[in-house]
């Protein structure tokens, strides 16, 4: 289909317009200037390369190296959080406005103690180490019953948000559940009641038959770019098996999604010249996990191109490239990629 055309979100229930007109080739969107991962191992200007005494002994978690001599990944508090454990989330009213302390976590996953390290260039075994350490401290941090929603997510780049280039993602706890969580639970619970069934399933079903717009998969998870993706290379990672609450992964299903990540990451790292990327894994929020309609995933954008007026006024996106397109793009190089 090469004309634009308007597309749904059977998830969500969102339009997309997509308009190919917009777009000449696949390699359009690989930057002119790619962001390059720098050639040192270590920086003194780094903060993560250069922890002293007092961020190694706050660390929240460290999973050994394989040799058992240092850290492989580990965990320490956010210097400059967005929230603070420290104030009680009362809500109190100033003047017809609701508002609260700021209360939550905020930590940093520091994913390698090497400073030119990405998920696209790291052996398998640090990958894993990595979800190890979301999968602990989402643990650890849903055990506080202040805790209402928990959000693991990695910035790549400047344009995504990243403000260091040492590897590391980050993790926030909050006393709310966002509205947009509330939205994509009541319209997970509508599908539901109409169909019977969860909606992620069913696309994992119906993309496992129809392939065109699979990046890859293994036996537990699968990764494709949504039907209705929202931007270019827009690609989500779901458990073949039905569950809705991330913290529940098992060894092997660590390990599976470990593999299937490192290859996404590596297919754009290598055909879109290393680009800047969000991802996020969307989970249960609190009091949901048991849900037969929720599914967690994980969600991971491309910043190729930039929102304007009609996007922010109408809340529908336009996406110059066709998720079918894309797809094919990334798997011409199946054979260059180390799965």
């Amino acid at each position: 289909m090469s004309g634009s055309h308007i597309r749904l979100n059977r998830a969500t229930r969102e339009w997309v317009i997509y308009s190919p007109i917009r777009r000449k080739r696949p390699q359009d969107f690989q930057p002119k200037q790619p962001e390059v991962a720098p050639l040192e191992l270590r920086s003194d200007r780094c903060p993560f390369c250069t922890m002293d005494t007092s961020d190694r002994e706050a660390m929240l978690l460290e999973i050994p190296n394989l040799t058992g001599t240092s850290w492989q990944t580990c965990v320490i508090p956010n210097k400059y959080p967005a929230l603070s454990p420290d104030v009680e989330p009362k809500r109190s009213l100033s003047g017809i406005y609701m508002e609260l302390p700021g209360y939550g976590h905020h930590e940093i996953v520091i994913e390698s103690p090497e400073h030119n390290q990405t998920p696209a260039t790291m052996l398998l075994e640090d990958i894993v180490a990595i979800i190890e350490s979301y999968r602990q401290r989402y643990l650890e941090l849903i055990k506080i019953r202040k805790n209402l929603f928990i959000m693991i997510f990695r910035n790549h780049g400047k344009a995504a948000g990243a403000s260091l280039q040492h590897p590391h993602s980050q993790i926030i706890a909050t006393p709310i559940v966002p509205r947009r969580q509330r939205w994509l639970e009541d319209e997970a619970q509508r599908y539901f009641d109409e169909w019977g069934t969860c909606a992620y399933c069913d696309m994992v079903e119906f993309e496992l038959g129809d392939r065109h717009r699979v990046i890859c998969d293994n036996e537990q998870f699968l990764a494709f770019i949504p039907f209705a993706a929202e931007v270019p290379f827009e690609v989500l990672i779901l458990p073949k098996e039905h569950n809705a609450d991330f913290g529940t992964i098992s060894p092997s299903q660590t390990i599976s999604f470990a593999k299937i990540l490192k290859e996404v990451l590596a297919k754009l790292y290598v055909k879109l010249k290393n680009p800047a990327y969000n991802y996020a894994i969307v989970t249960a929020a609190r009091y949901k996990a048991s849900e037969p309609h929720l599914h967690w995933y994980c969600q991971i954008r491309p910043n190729l191109t930039t929102p304007a007026g009609f996007e922010m006024g109408s809340g529908i996106r336009i996406n110059p490239s066709l998720p079918e397109a894309d797809a094919a793009f990334l798997n011409e190089i199946e054979n260059e990629v180390e799965a």
